[in-house]
């Protein structure tokens, strides 16, 4: 007897015209079944991280001894951070955009693959957005100053202060939502920096909605983690390493590819008059060598085992192993 039920009797299978699930359901189904190798993603983008903090700790703890030194290495760290940024989020998105289409995929070597392959164009998107990044950074530290020594002083020249704050807000958040596309189409498309960029800006204005969706959850979430981190520092650091990154990544590249597919893939290969190759499976028509029979099977049950003591061989598995 088992727990849920007897597994010895083959059931009716899936149908291959069985309704798509919402895309909700579908991202969770997906994220459970990927769930661990997700948290390799995590631990991946993580890694990438380690050059800047190692050029942090040089600078607190070596700058006053050994300046000129201490200087360069901190310096020679944080280049190697923003050079190898972009092409890490690239082998990753690559990697995540697989899981998306539920296509076969190996971690380490489709990473390695899209990091090498992908290298100048995802080195440029990830200093764009190191620069948005320490934009918004310094906005938050210098404006509100400002505008506080203005007021102090019975000035009123602090509205100024006030549209240049929003204005580097309104900044960073486009170059942000064009990141959700730009590394997607690095590693999707033969698209020059120049084209990626102007799609990636055209893109999070066609597909507004879905991409303040996406920006507002990846705040909440990542946000809610930063304040966790602030009140526990040293359970959630050790946290930060599994999650919650790599979910996030996913649920972008399971929100955006969707959208570059329509606007970008597709049309290219409309205009050649070709099936694009992801769709090619579920759109071609022509005769299949086997037919998909779920659905349809009649449910069986399988023999009984039969007895014959502890040196009987047994039936070995047949059939495709799937992970």
């Amino acid at each position: 007897m088992s727990l849920f039920g007897g597994y010895e009797k083959a059931g009716a299978g899936i149908a291959k015209d069985a309704p798509e699930k919402k895309p909700f359901f579908r991202y969770w189904e997906l994220a459970f079944r990927k769930f661990w190798k997700i948290i390799d993603i995590n631990m991946l983008l993580a890694a990438a991280f380690l050059p800047l903090i190692a050029a942090i700790l040089v600078i607190f703890n070596f700058i006053e001894d050994y300046t000129n030194t201490a200087m360069l290495l901190a310096g020679g760290l944080l280049i190697l951070f923003a050079v190898c940024l972009g092409p890490v989020i690239a082998g990753c998105t690559k990697v995540l955009k697989c899981f998306t289409l539920e296509e076969p995929v190996f971690l380490m070597s489709t990473f390695w693959k899209s990091f090498r392959s992908c290298f100048k164009q995802a080195s440029i998107m990830g200093v764009i957005d190191l620069i948005a990044a320490a934009s918004v950074a310094s906005s938050f530290y210098v404006y509100p100053k400002i505008i506080q020594q203005i007021q102090t002083d019975g000035s009123d020249g602090y509205l100024l202060y006030y549209i240049l704050f929003i204005l580097t807000l309104s900044i960073a958040v486009s170059v942000m939502i064009m990141s959700f596309y730009a590394y997607l189409m690095i590693v999707s498309t033969e698209l020059s920096m120049k084209n990626i960029l102007k799609n990636s800006l055209a893109l999070s204005i066609v597909a507004l909605k879905k991409n303040l969706l996406t920006l507002f959850l990846t705040l909440i979430i990542m946000g809610g983690f930063a304040l966790l981190t602030y009140a526990y520092p040293y359970f959630m650091i050790l946290l930060w390493i599994f999650i919650p990154t790599g979910f996030v990544a996913f649920m972008i590249v399971f929100n955006c590819y969707p959208v570059i597919q329509t606007y970008v893939i597709n049309p290219y290969y409309a205009q050649r008059g070709e099936i694009n190759p992801e769709m090619a499976f579920s759109e071609t028509g022509g005769e299949n060598v086997f037919e998909d029979m779920g659905g349809k099977e009649t449910p069986t049950e399988l023999p009984a085992k039969k007895e014959t003591g502890s040196n009987s061989s047994r039936p070995k598995k047949k059939g495709k192993v799937i992970s």
